[in-house]
This record gives structure tokens, C-alpha cells and sequence, in this order.
């Protein structure tokens, strides 16, 4: 069994916030993938799903960001889930905005909902970084976090959720370099073999029309040409 936890805060007030990108992750899941209705458990939002043989479990505290280790912690141990099987999606400031890294165990580099987590279960678990990127200034971290995502953010947002949904089994059979290849066929697809033809031939072109070929013909046919 895996749980994958998604950090946010609860209500619809919150709910577009770049701090919300954990949950907006796992309700693309849920809804991609047919996972069962989410019901109240936990102090926390959960549903359950499989892929495959391996049954996964979506959670989202409602505890508010700074308190989100208490839900991780009894979902844990009511269902006797060891650290290693537990994933969090969550906003990363360090990461430009549609950028996704994948990592196991480390600090939690100021972020309230890590640092709460840590407190219950320890720091080895792993985490899909979700960058969202900086204001600026340390300052600003708190009033940019709880601000909606701009509409053009909008794009490379859907982009970026559609591939979490995408890789989420990979995720899930703990293949990390195959689950981030997934999110980056969405993010950042492949330029087609038909597109790059028709661009060199475009610059044939355009080369032709630059540079035309040099006149072969013989002095007396150049002067004959005069004639006609």
C-alpha cells in the first residue's frame, strides 16, 4: 500500500493558491484514474484507488498547512504504512514555476507543511517538489504562497497536473525516472519529425532565395540572351 499526500489548505478559499498545488495534483488523480468519492478520515479529505496490484491512498489534511503531520501520522498508523511507501506533493519555491523533481528523505527547507510532517514520521519519505518559483524576497514568501495562480500560469499548470495523473502508477511502483519522463512528455513534449522537415525546408528556401545559383552560360549565350 502507498500513500500519496498532497499539502494545501482547506476551503474553497484557498483552493487556486500556489501553496494548493499538492491537492490540486491529487484531485487530478482521483479524477483521472477513478478513484473511489473522498470522504472525511484523518483529519484529512481521503480516497483509495489501485494501480495494478498496488492499492494507493490519496490524502489531504484539512488541518491547514502547519499542522499537516497530525493527518499523515494517523493515516500511518492506522493503516501501518512505513515511511518509505509515503510520497508528498507539495509548492516548492526553489523550482521555477512547471518544474517537478522527485526526492527521498532530506530537510524541509523552511516549508510549514514539511516541517510538520517531520515532527510526526521523521524525514525520510519522499516528496514531489512542485516548483512554483520566488518572489523575489524572503519577505514576500507568505502573501505569494496564499495568491492564486495567475490565468497565465494557467497552461503550463494544466500541463504540468496532467503529467503527475500521467506518471502517477510509475509513482506509485516507485519508478521515479519513469514518472518524471511522463510529466515531462506533458510539460515539455517532443518537436515532431514532420515539423523539423518542414522547418529545413522552409530554410531551403528561404537559403535559395538568398543565394541563387551562378549563371553557367557561355559569353556569346549571355550576349544572345540580350537579344531576345
Amino acid at each position: 500500500m502507498k500513500l500519496f499526500v498532497g499539502l494545501g489548505n482547506p476551503g474553497s478559499k484557498y483552493a487556486r493558491n500556489r501553496h494548493n498545488i499538492g491537492f490540486m495534483a491529487l484531485d487530478q488523480i482521483a479524477s483521472d484514474h477513478g478513484f473511489s468519492p473522498w470522504k472525511s478520515k484523518f483529519q484529512a479529505q481521503l480516497c483509495e484507488g489501485k494501480f495494478g496490484s498496488t492499492k494507493v491512498l490519496l490524502l489531504k489534511p484539512q488541518t491547514f498547512m502547519n499542522l499537516s503531520g497530525q493527518a499523515v501520522g494517523e493515516a500511518m498508523r492506522f493503516y501501518k504504512i512505513e515511511n518509505s511507501d509515503v510520497t508528498v506533493l507539495h509548492d516548492e519555491l526553489d523550482l521555477a514555476p512547471g518544474k517537478c523533481r522527485v526526492k527521498q528523505g532530506g530537510g524541509h527547507a523552511g516549508h510549514n507543511g514539511l516541517r510538520s510532517i517531520h515532527s510526526h514520521i521523521g524525514a525520510d519519505y519522499g516528496r514531489v517538489r512542485l516548483g512554483i518559483g520566488h518572489p523575489g524576497h524572503k519577505d514576500a514568501v507568505a502573501g505569494y504562497v496564499l495568491r492564486d495562480f495567475p490565468k497565465a500560469d494557467e497552461v503550463w499548470l494544466d500541463d504540468l497536473m496532467r503529467g503527475i495523473s500521467d506518471g502517477a502508477a510509475s509513482l506509485a511502483a516507485g519508478d521515479g525516472g519513469r514518472f518524471m519522463n511522463a510529466v515531462a512528455l506533458r510539460v515539455a513534449p517532443p518537436r515532431s519529425s514532420n515539423s523539423k522537415s518542414k522547418g529545413q525546408g522552409e530554410q531551403a528556401v528561404r537559403k535559395a532565395a538568398v543565394d541563387p545559383q551562378p549563371d553557367q552560360r557561355s559569353p556569346l549565350e549571355k550576349l544572345l540572351g540580350k537579344f531576345k
